[in-house]
């Protein structure tokens, strides 16, 4: 994957297809949680604002590049489980910029035939998508702006419509993307909106960051690096991450950290406390 310089470049300069400019909210000077998630995971598509504040997280909590690893490694196993599991239509929301493993990628060589909706709300995420499936068929894969808050808008776009319309199961992605969902936007709501819209036999892959394992003195700290970013954190514990769950039969091994979910690996000590709890459900 190249570096923004490379694939953004026209959005910073103005030399893209007519001139173009990036819209107003890239906003490069203030941090980004998908622009810093990058940067936790080893990415190059990052700003001075975004490393500033991950490295400001990560003195804090070295655990945070760990979790971010973990969760990253939770996506591919899982969708890599749907797809075997016969999966075949993907909708993968809040995706964050595109980096190795992406969701597609994975499904695709499980299955040549699956069809894989990315959303984000990003305006940087999004240019990076578009040059990451440039040498896809518009059938395997789309792009689409969208935002999760906005659940009526998801379901309506085009894209989307197309992949529940079908009437086989779907895959519904919401990894490390509802901790950036407050309670008055109502996360609950929103996921029980998207989920109720799927055909049943679809599946809910689901991680979500917590300060389980983050010792009292230092639990504030974290997320207050990113009061000053484009979105602010709300970490949730073990049960009410299960409520995302309500109504749906969990796969083994239920509700568990990232890395104990279905590991490729042998797990350590460590495992049960790295600060993302990660679960895939059934809908009836």
């Amino acid at each position: 994957m190249t570096g923004f310089q490379e694939i953004g470049r026209e959005w910073l300069t103005g030399d893209g297809e007519g001139g173009a400019r990036p819209p107003a909210d890239l906003r490069p000077e203030v941090p980004h949680p998908a622009r810093m998630y990058d940067y936790y995971i080893g990415g190059k598509d990052n700003f001075p604002a975004d490393r500033e504040a991950a490295e400001r997280v990560l003195a804090i909590s070295p655990m945070v590049r760990i979790s971010a690893l973990a969760n990253r490694a939770f996506l591919g196993r899982a969708v890599r489980h749907l797809a075997e599991d016969g999966i075949r239509r993907f909708v993968d929301i809040g995706t964050g910029i595109p980096s190795a493993g992406n969701t597609h990628e994975v499904a695709q060589r499980v299955r040549p035939d699956a069809r894989v909706v990315y959303l984000d709300n990003d305006p940087i995420v999004l240019v990076h998508g578009r040059a990451l499936l440039s040498g896809t068929t518009p059938e395997s894969t789309a792009v689409v702006q969208a935002d999760l808050r906005d659940p009526a808008g998801i379901l309506a776009a085009p894209e989307v419509r197309q992949a529940l319309d079908a009437g086989e199961p779907v895959g519904l992605l919401l990894v490390a993307v509802l901790h950036f969902v407050d309670e008055q936007d109502d996360p609950y709501g929103i996921v029980r909106t998207l989920v109720d819209a799927l055909p049943p036999g679809s599946r809910l892959v689901l991680s979500h960051g917590t300060l389980d394992f983050t010792a009292t003195a230092d639990a504030g700290r974290g997320p207050a690096v990113y009061r000053n970013a484009s979105a602010q954190l709300t970490m949730r514990g073990r049960e009410q991450v299960q409520r995302f769950f309500d109504g749906l039969k969990l796969t083994d091994p239920g509700l568990v950290t990232a890395p104990l979910w279905r590991p490729d690996a042998p797990v350590q000590p460590s495992d049960s406390q790295v600060g993302i709890w990660a679960g895939v459900a059934e809908k009836p």
